[in-house]
């Protein structure tokens, strides 16, 4: 059997292409956000302050808790932060 080749391990996890690709983007996003708090040396209080959400929030993102955000919420936080969220759909 030859193995199959994944573009990422969510491609790998999820037989819908349209819940890994949404999974993929979610975490990207995660990871700018998460990224530039720590960037910043900001305390989760603090980033809560900032993006106007709980601390145990900022905890979950942290944790990588991907399930408890949407790309709505993540797009809105990055913008909070002044960054600008840009689309490639190659």
């Amino acid at each position: 059997m030859k193995p199959t080749g994944y573009k990422n391990a969510f491609d790998a996890l999820f037989d819908d292409p349209v819940v890994a690709q949404n999974l993929k983007i979610r975490s990207e996003l995660m990871i700018q956000i998460e990224k530039e708090i720590t960037d910043r040396e900001l305390t989760q209080q603090q980033a809560a302050d900032l993006l106007e959400v709980s601390q145990p929030r900022i905890s979950d993102l942290v944790k990588g808790k991907i399930e408890k955000f949407s790309i709505d919420m993540l797009v809105n936080m990055l913008a909070a932060l002044g960054k600008n969220v840009t689309i490639n759909a190659a």
